[in-house]
C-alpha cells in the first residue's frame, strides 16, 4: 500500500525501528498512515496541504469567523441578507488573516481566523453558514515534531503486533500494552491542538 498524507516516510520509520529488509513494508506503512490520522484526530487538524477549495463558515459575531487552516485565500464572499447567496466579494484590505504573518509562538503556523477590518461586517444568522471561502487548505509543510510523533506511534503501532492480546513478555516479565496515543507523541504535539470555543 502506499502511503496517503502521511506525516512520517516508510525510510524514517525503519530507521528507527532499525529494519533494514522490506518484508513488513505493507505494515509499516498502514501503521505510518494510522499514526497520522491518529494525530489528526488528537489535534483536531490535518498537517498536509489539502489543495484548492471552497468551504463556508458560521462567523461568531459581526467581526470574526474561524476556518480550518488555511494556506492562503483566493477569495472570501458574504451574504448580505438571508437570501441564500454570497453576493458580497470581500477586497484584500476589507480582511485581516490571522494569526498575524502565520506565526504562533515563533513557528510557522497556517491561518485560522478571518476578522473584519474594513468595508464589510459578517452577517449572523443564528449558526447559518454566511461566509464562503475559496482557499488553499491545510499546512505548507509538516512541523518537525508532527514527523517525530508519527514516527514513534507509527512504531508503537507497529510492534503491538508482537502482542495480539495486549501483553507483551520479556526479561522482566509481563506487562500490559496500552492502546491510547503514546505519552511522548501526545506531549509533542500538544501546543499544536486545535482548540476550539462553543
Amino acid at each position: 500500500m502506499a502511503i496517503t498524507n502521511g506525516y512520517a516516510t516508510l525510510a524514517q520509520v525503519k530507521a528507527a525501528l532499525r529494519i533494514t529488509d522490506s518484508v513488513d513494508d505493507s505494515l509499516l506503512e498502514m501503521a505510518i498512515e494510522s499514526a497520522s490520522r491518529a494525530i489528526d484526530q488528537y489535534t483536531a487538524r490535518n498537517f498536509y496541504n489539502a489543495g484548492t477549495a471552497v468551504r463556508y463558515y458560521a462567523p461568531s459575531d459581526s467581526l470574526n469567523v474561524e476556518i480550518d487552516d488555511m494556506i492562503s485565500l483566493v477569495s472570501l464572499q458574504t451574504m448580505s441578507d438571508d437570501e441564500q447567496v454570497y453576493d458580497t466579494t470581500w477586497a484584500s484590505d476589507d480582511y485581516q488573516l490571522e494569526p498575524l504573518n502565520g506565526i504562533v509562538d515563533g513557528i510557522s503556523q497556517p491561518y485560522n481566523h478571518i476578522r473584519a477590518v474594513g468595508d464589510y461586517t459578517y452577517l449572523t444568522l443564528a449558526g447559518e453558514a454566511t461566509v464562503k471561502v475559496t482557499g488553499v487548505w491545510g499546512w505548507n509543510a509538516v512541523p518537525i515534531q508532527v514527523t517525530q510523533a508519527t514516527v514513534i506511534q507509527a512504531s508503537r503501532i507497529f510492534k503491538r503486533l508482537d502482542s495480539p492480546l495486549g501483553i507483551i513478555s520479556g526479561e522482566l516479565g509481563s506487562m500490559r500494552v496500552g492502546s491510547r496515543l503514546d505519552p511522548d507523541v501526545a506531549q509533542l504535539v500538544d501546543s499544536l491542538r486545535k482548540i476550539r470555543m462553543g
